[in-house]
């Protein structure tokens, strides 16, 4: 019987060992991410290019997304399922090439602002230039995952006109650090992507900015991006794969980028550009452009709880301590 006890309490300690992810038991400070599954369809006809994508942190199970070059200035609110919520117009916002957004803090306390990127320029690396690049702020609408859908105007919107200080880029990732509003661009077609950076103070309606250059990645190529919700992980995707930075400590955002990334999961897509945390940190969401495109959600592994294997194994080491 003694012995059967033993045999019992050990293959308990083995199970909870087993209930948890290899990877994150060899390496409990790495992301680790579950491959996508499909929780959504893109529901409506109207977003045929979804090259932007943010997890929206106020309205509780909220996307925005909107649709590349060629279309009006106008961001679209699905439910994580798909379904069209509602098609905010912004008001005195141009659209030449939107190609990424956000969502993050911006001059009013409590207040979550849409950020949208009109960044898009395919011919820069032809010496062809395009009317400035331009990020547009807005708040944050109220919207609720189960509302019909709705056509509203967004008035009082900011403009930020962006230049690079070392020539004109094509970027497609825009990105604001929850922790300093500060606003980044990352350019996509160097061999080797490139960070800039706008200090929050400095974005102030109307403003014309020089972006400050701050870092470069391992790779180019990059067409999405977004800064986790608390702040302390960057990620950033091309169409084929996809990368996580942490950053260090309580220090700048930057300075995650000269560390190795982590590789997470991507689905097969036709042509994914789009990439965003959910509200909590706890997965990312994925779209390709094209119309009734899959909306993929990626969920993070928890690090392992060493509770868990102290309860389960608990009976055996007390019957050791009295031995």
């Amino acid at each position: 019987m003694e012995k059967a006890r033993k045999l019992a309490q050990c293959a308990c300690v083995a199970l909870a060992w087993s209930c948890l992810s290899p990877g994150a038991v060899a390496l409990s400070a790495d992301p680790d991410f579950l491959p996508g599954v499909q929780v959504g369809t893109v529901g409506t006809t109207a977003v045929n290019e979804a090259s932007g994508l943010a997890g929206s942190r106020a309205n509780p199970d909220v996307l925005w997304t909107h649709n590349d070059s060629g279309d009006s200035a106008r961001a679209f609110a699905l439910n994580t399922q798909g379904t069209l919520l509602g098609t905010y117009n912004i008001l005195g916002a141009g659209a030449v090439d939107w190609e990424d957004m956000t969502v993050g803090p911006g001059p009013l306390a409590g207040q979550q602002y849409l950020y949208l990127g009109d960044i898009g320029d395919n011919s820069a690396n032809r010496g062809v230039s395009r009317p400035p690049i331009v990020v547009y702020r807005v708040a944050e609408p109220a919207v609720s995952a189960g509302q019909s859908p709705v056509n509203v105007n967004l008035t009082g919107a900011a403009a930020f006109t962006l230049s690079y200080p070392d020539g004109a880029r094509d970027a497609e990732t825009l990105m604001v650090d929850p922790l300093t509003g500060d606003l980044y661009v990352v350019s996509k077609r160097e061999a080797r992507s490139r960070v800039y950076r706008v200090p929050a103070a400095q974005l102030v309606d109307g403003a014309t900015i020089t972006m400050e250059f701050k870092a470069e990645l391992d790779w180019g190529g990059t067409t999405g991006g977004d800064i986790s919700p608390d702040g302390t992980e960057v990620l950033i995707r091309r169409y084929a794969d996809a990368a996580l930075w942490r950053r260090p400590g309580s220090g700048n955002l930057w300075d995650a980028f000269p560390g190795s990334p982590f590789a997470v999961p991507l689905r097969s897509e036709p042509q994914g550009e789009a990439i965003a945390f959910d509200a909590q940190g706890s997965g990312y969401f994925t779209v390709s452009e094209g119309t009734n495109q899959p909306i993929y959600y990626f969920e993070r592994v928890p690090e392992p709880v060493a509770g868990l294997l102290l309860i389960a194994a608990s009976p055996l080491l007390r019957r050791r301590r009295r031995r």
